[in-house]
């Protein structure tokens, strides 16, 4: 998992590569709750390296969305390729979060 530093300490972006499955969704969650514990209110997960997403890597986000809001914090997904764009279709989260094709255009929602 990457993480950007160049941008204010309330606002964090991970990129996860490759699958989120339940082999690795352990550590894209830690990842993910580490931003979050650590002060950021304001999160965009980069999906533009991701392949496959399961049920998994769908509830990593999910809880993270929750963790989110109970604080008044925003995540904003981005970059989702066609076959990632169709686990979230079908499993109705493109109307849970915003989405953005680039991780520029995240930012610039939260």
């Amino acid at each position: 998992m990457n993480a950007s530093s160049d941008i204010p300490p309330d606002i964090a972006v991970v990129r996860p590569q490759g699958r989120l499955d339940s082999a690795t969704s352990p550590a894209f969650e830690v990842a993910v709750l580490e931003r979050i514990e650590g002060g950021s209110r304001r999160l965009v997960l980069d999906l533009s390296e991701v392949g496959y997403i399961s049920s998994a890597g769908l509830r990593v986000i999910l809880a993270a969305g929750k963790k989110l809001r109970a604080t008044q914090g925003k995540l904003v997904l981005c970059g989702l390729r066609d076959e990632v764009r169709g686990v979230f279709e079908m499993s109705g989260f493109l109307d849970l979060f915003p989405v953005t094709e680039t991780a520029e255009q995240a930012l610039a929602q939260l």
